[in-house]
Order: C-alpha cells, then sequence, then structure tokens
C-alpha cells in the first residue's frame, strides 16, 4: 500500500508526488474508435453549476473520465465523497494522492441536495480511497445514502467502493445502509495488481462482492476491468469466473486511457470487435448484464443500465420458474 504523507496544501503540491520520479511513458494517439463529444452544452453548465455551489467533487472531474460531456449535458454525475485525495497511489489513476483532509460532516447532506436539485432517478456515489479511517470511509458512506433515501425516496443508489482492506465490520455498515446496487470494481487481472494496483489484493476485492450477497441478496453486485493494460484474454476470462463464483451480476469492460505520462502506458487499444467478443463470453458465464465498449466506464449509462438489470433478473427468475 503506497500512503504519501504530505503536510503542504493541496494547491502547493504536484497532483500525483509519488509518481513524480517515474520514466516517462509516452502516450500513444487514440485510434479512431475512440471519439467523445467535448463538453459545454448548457445542460453541462447547468450540472457544473450545481456541482460547485454545494462544493462537490466529482469522479468524472477528477479521474478525466472522457465521458463528462455526454453524461453531464444529461444531468448525471457521479458525486465522489470523502475529499478529492486517495490515500493509494494506482498507477493508472488520475485522482489526486496524498494525505487527506478530515470528512465534512456537510457533505452527506449537500449531496442529497444536489440529487434532488439534479432530478436524479438514479445515482452514483463513489469515494476515494481512506486508508486514514479506521472504517475506511463506511459510515459515510452510509449516511450519504441515508440522507439521499430522506430527501430523494424514489432515486434508486448505486455505491462504487473501495476495498475496505483491513477494516472489520466496515462492509457490513454499508450494506445494511442497502443501496440498490454495490459495485467494486477489480480494474486489472490479478497478474498485474504489483504494478498496476499495488495497495489492492485481487482476491480480497473478489470475496467483498461475494460477501455482499452474503449479507443482502437482493442488492445487485456489479464490478468493472480495464483492457489495455497487458492483460491475455485467457486471464480476463479467468477473471470472469471469479465474479460469478462470487455471483456478481453486472461486468463492465471499458479501454484504459493514460492520463499523463507518468501514469501505466496503453500497452493496446482494443478494437470494438474483441469487446462484442468478451461480451459475449461474459453472457455465457452467466452475468446478468455486460457493457463492453471501449468508452465503458462504472457510471456511465447507470440509470438505464439499473433498468435493464432489473427486468434481467425478472426475466431470470420467471425462466428459473417455468423450467
Amino acid at each position: 500500500m503506497a500512503v504519501v504523507l504530505d503536510l503542504l496544501r493541496n494547491d502547493q503540491r504536484p497532483r500525483h508526488p509519488e509518481k513524480a520520479h517515474r520514466p516517462d511513458q509516452p502516450i500513444q494517439r487514440k485510434p479512431d474508435w475512440i471519439r467523445v463529444k467535448a463538453p459545454g452544452s448548457a445542460g453541462w453548465a447547468e450540472t457544473r453549476a450545481i456541482v460547485k455551489e454545494h462544493g462537490l467533487v466529482t469522479v468524472c472531474e477528477e479521474a478525466g473520465c472522457p465521458n463528462i460531456g455526454e453524461c453531464w449535458e444529461k444531468k448525471h454525475a457521479t458525486f465522489m465523497i470523502m475529499g478529492d485525495t486517495c490515500t493509494r497511489a494506482c498507477a493508472f489513476c488520475n485522482v489526486r494522492t496524498g494525505l487527506p483532509q478530515g470528512l465534512d460532516a456537510r457533505e452527506p447532506d449537500n449531496v442529497a441536495d444536489s440529487v434532488a436539485k439534479l432530478g436524479l432517478h438514479h445515482v452514483v456515489i463513489t469515494s476515494v480511497d481512506r486508508d486514514d479511517l479506521a472504517d475506511g470511509g463506511a459510515e459515510h458512506f452510509a449516511q450519504t445514502i441515508r440522507a439521499i433515501r430522506a430527501r430523494s425516496p424514489a432515486t434508486t443508489i448505486e455505491i462504487l467502493t473501495p476495498d475496505f482492506l483491513r477494516k472489520d465490520g466496515a462492509l457490513e455498515v454499508v450494506v445494511a445502509a442497502r443501496p440498490d446496487v454495490f459495485n467494486h470494481n477489480l480494474e486489472t487481472v490479478p497478474g498485474n495488481y504489483l504494478t498496476v494496483r499495488p495497495g489492492a489484493r485481487y482476491f480480497h476485492s473478489v470475496r467483498l462482492l461475494q460477501r455482499v450477497k452474503e449479507l443482502d441478496p437482493t442488492i445487485f453486485t456489479k464490478s468493472g476491468i480495464m483492457v489495455g493494460l497487458g492483460e491475455e484474454r485467457n486471464e480476463v476470462v479467468q477473471l470472469m469466473d471469479d465474479l460469478r463464483s462470487a455471483d456478481v451480476d453486472f461486468l463492465t469492460v471499458g479501454q484504459y486511457l493514460q492520463p499523463t505520462k507518468k501514469h501505466h502506458e496503453v500497452v493496446r487499444f482494443m478494437p470494438p470487435d474483441e469487446f462484442k467478443s468478451l461480451e459475449t463470453t461474459a453472457y455465457s458465464k452467466g452475468f446478468l448484464l455486460v457493457s463492453a465498449t471501449p468508452l465503458t466506464r462504472s457510471s456511465h449509462h447507470a440509470g438505464e443500465d439499473f433498468s435493464r438489470l432489473k427486468a434481467a433478473r425478472v426475466a431470470r427468475l420467471a425462466h428459473s420458474a417455468n423450467a
């Protein structure tokens, strides 16, 4: 685990101090099939104004999501709670790293107010890793879920959590708040963890997702990976089997895009037909829903996907009843 201790203010230090001395990795030109709409519409500006008014952080901005123009135009934003500074230092991630500040007790209510103002039918809440907190931020997640439920009871809630590594009892706190979807991303195949996700443990993450289902089988579980980090197809297929063994419902697969020269290089841009092949394979494994495209991201089209997820569960239950 990489924890950076830095006493300087956030605006006085590099965004990724732990990467400063790494050799530069060339950034490859993106292929023709990776094209996104530039942000700047009236809807995008309105969403941005609401986010800034409440002093909130979004993963859309912090992680440099390529879909921000499309999503914010539709008033879809993924809120990132517990600050903008992560205690991990993953080689792929563009979120700031260092020693975070204390939690903002007003944040759950501020997120709930923004959800109400945006009129969201489905909201995604994620966070930085907070290894500095005794519970990894589990209670803050629970408070945010409860605040949204109180303010917007018809809104469905999807959370994208850290792994709560070595935080006994933390997962139980979050599950007890009953989100509709519990997402935790594996990010990559286990053979890449040492170089791509060194602060995490692959089988702990798989077990975390399995434990959610044991605690509350009604919660949908979801996980995602990036391709283009040097993985082999057979490793991705094995990862699918691991997730299905944990009874995970929904798999997302997207292309890794390198944020800066100091981040992990893109080993390969996977063409769309190979994404389609992975989707077909994943469905054959028994996932209720699969999204596999170059621009797929965990929260992209999350509301529409939630509706599809519910319909797929109903169809499967009906099929089982008639079998």
